[in-house]
């Protein structure tokens, strides 16, 4: 087939139409008085009444510091890609009910502004609903506590006027954007593989669909996005384009899932707006890998068929602090998700260059002329000298109090929502009543999603939702006052959307006879462990402090601990670099009071964390880990050069 270039220039944009096979690029200098249309035609997206096929990736703004998004997307352009692919992250945006977030993070003005002056056009998926394997699926954890019982991603009012108040302030902030307006957004999704969500409220989507519309009219196309299964229909709405997402794992299948499209959509071009070059990886499994050859030849089948093709992920990037999700496929299944979100994607998580872009540079070459830049180097990673943490102060200490910013006292029990916590710990504190057995069974129902146990400050045992431990035994010597120490390891982020984090049921005591003695009021006690003021401040009193650990083999028997240490960089020596956690047992990451997430390489697979070098600074920067479990001994850590993943 013939291809023909043609490069728009306006408001800053410099974007490749495709036609046809590779010929010369054509330049043409567009006014702002032409008529600015992307459209779905008959067999093929049209811009401006021309024929357009896309190669897009995914890069998700919010998982990347904002001074390297330019340097991403210019590899990315480098690699042959047209256009990026990103979701919008309602509770990076509104973390807290009339608080709105548009800086750092969640500065996506400017991420549009970068991309539109790399000539690369945009398919934005506002959601509200993302998967994404974050945090409630992109979800508020408010809106649980604003609105009690609320249901998510249906006709409830309550969660209907939310959305609305939410895509009111989005939609003003990106109007320039869309494509119709002399931007670069070209397509806007509707919600998010609803086809596979349970409620199946048509009512819904076709809601969400109007919303959408209002603000976007004809200035871009509204598209759906859905699993290729028998739930395929529940996913779609009138008035929306529908497209679907596969991996190599369905190559025999993609003359049938083209069919099932045909089925619903008779005519337009064929997307694939997930396809996949890596996957997702839990906690306490292998990480997950595809090979970059299979995933190059699968390419060629669907642009050979004229389909546009997003990869999701092309750069994944890092979920840090308590941003990363999870699964639960049933009870006891309930699965977290890593800190980083490498996603074995064509970039690796420092949004370097991999063999896999290379591969699919080439292939998208066989159809596309590719640009001239050529695909920017790797950059090397720093291997800084090991340096020492000292502990400075236990969690259930004075000091370890002063992170306390919910309390409740002579309480019945609490959850992480009900407190107003998106995530860290919760502290649960009551007395014990007269045992008369020995051992008894102490049993929490409703578990989630971990717990630390203590009789008297002394640890007794962890129970786990993840692996469907949730009783333990007690013995009547060992204290008289009970701690449970409970940690949210992420919302769960597909299919099930009420994730709701603590303890959700009831605490028991076993007594005679089989006799169960719930155990009622409560002093109760939140950790955020968010704040970076807070955290900062935090280390300024503590920095000089010294605490014993209670053994000599690092196993902390009364309580998590903080351990801090300065790593010293020199101006000629800056850069990314990956700590090295292995001896260590499960915690959280501080560098300079940011948290950069979870840590837990006793299970794996992910055992070094990343640190940009955005994140350091030339001098002294302060590496603080809360320890829950257990600390090497001597406290050291190491820096590498690269990432460990598959440990």
């Amino acid at each position: 087939m013939q291809m023909t270039l043609k490069t728009y220039i306006l408001a800053g944009i410099v974007g490749l139409v495709v036609v046809g096979a590779v010929t010369a690029g054509i330049v043409i200098a567009v006014t702002g008085d032409d008529e600015r249309t992307f459209r779905v035609g008959e067999t093929d997206f049209e811009m401006d009444g021309r024929k357009f096929q896309y190669v897009a990736g995914s890069f998700h703004y919010f998982r990347a510091f904002r001074d390297t998004w330019k340097d991403k997307l210019t590899v990315m352009k480098s690699a042959g890609l047209n256009v990026i692919d990103t979701y919008v992250e309602w509770a990076t945006h509104q973390p807290e009910p009339n608080i709105y977030e548009w800086e750092e993070f969640a500065d996506l003005p400017y991420f549009l502004d970068l991309c539109q002056e790399l000539g690369l056009y945009v398919i934005l998926r506002p959601g509200p609903y993302i998967c994404a394997e974050r945090d409630n699926g992109g979800l508020p954890y408010w809106l649980f506590s604003q609105y009690p019982g609320i249901r998510v991603r249906t006709s409830d009012p309550n969660y209907l006027a939310a959305v609305s108040t939410w895509y009111e302030v989005l939609f003003a902030k990106i109007d320039p954007y869309l494509y119709g307006k002399g931007g670069n957004i070209i397509m806007v999704q509707v919600e998010n593989e609803y086809g596979v969500f349970p409620a199946c409220d048509k009512n819904y989507m076709s809601w969400l669909k109007n919303e959408t519309e209002k603000y976007v009219g004809d200035s871009a196309v509204l598209f759906t996005v859905d699993i290729p299964n028998e739930h395929f229909e529940c996913g779609i709405t009138e008035g929306a384009f529908v497209t679907t997402d596969f991996g190599i794992d369905r190559i025999d299948e993609i003359e049938s899932i083209w069919a099932l499209v045909r089925r619903h959509q008779p005519t337009g071009p064929l997307v694939n707006s997930e396809f996949y070059p890596g996957w997702l990886t839990h906690w306490q499994e292998d990480n997950q890998r595809r090979d970059g050859d299979e995933v190059a030849n699968v390419l060629r089948r669907m642009l050979q068929d004229g389909a546009s093709v997003n990869f999701y992920m092309y750069f994944g990037g890092t979920n840090f602090g308590f941003t990363a999700g999870a699964n639960d496929w049933g009870i006891g299944t309930y699965e977290a998700d890593l800190t980083s979100y490498d996603y074995d994607a064509p970039m690796d998580e420092a949004g370097n260059p991999t063999m896999k872009l290379l591969k699919i540079r080439n292939v998208i070459g066989e159809f596309f002329t590719l640009p001239t830049t050529p695909v920017p180097e790797a950059k090397v990673g720093r291997a800084y000298p090991d340096i020492a943490l000292h502990p400075v102060a236990k969690l259930f200490s004075p000091e370890g109090q002063f992170l306390i910013e919910n309390t409740r006292v002579g309480s019945e029990l609490q959850t992480f929502e009900s407190l107003r916590q998106m995530s860290g710990l919760v502290l649960y504190e009551t007395n014990l009543p007269k045992i008369w057995i020995d051992p008894t069974v102490l049993t929490i129902n409703g578990l989630a999603d971990r717990a630390l146990v203590y009789q008297d400050d002394l640890l007794v045992g962890c129970l786990s939702r993840g692996n469907a431990v949730n009783k333990l035994p007690l013995n009547p010597g060992s204290g008289s006052r009970l701690k449970i120490l409970v940690e949210n390891q992420g919302r769960v982020n597909f299919n099930k959307l009420d994730d709701i984090k603590g303890i959700l049921d009831n605490v028991t005591i076993q007594q005679r006879q089989g006799e169960l003695e719930e155990l009622r009021t409560w002093d109760i006690s939140g950790y955020p462990l968010t704040n970076r003021a807070s955290m900062n401040e935090f280390i300024q009193n503590v920095r000089t402090n010294t605490v014993a650990l209670p053994n000599k083999n690092g196993v902390l028997t009364d309580g998590p601990v903080f351990f801090l240490g300065t790593l010293t960089v020199t101006a000629d020596n800056i850069g990314d670099t990956y700590l090295d956690t292995t001896s260590w047992g499960k915690g959280v990451l501080y560098v300079n009071g940011f948290n950069l997430g979870r840590y837990w390489p006793v299970v794996g697979p992910q055992i070094t964390l990343y640190i940009p070098e955005s994140l350091l600074r030339v001098g002294a920067n302060t590496i603080m880990m809360l320890e829950y479990q257990k600390a090497p001994i001597p406290t050291m850590v190491s820096f590498k050069s690269y990432s460990l993943l598959d440990g």
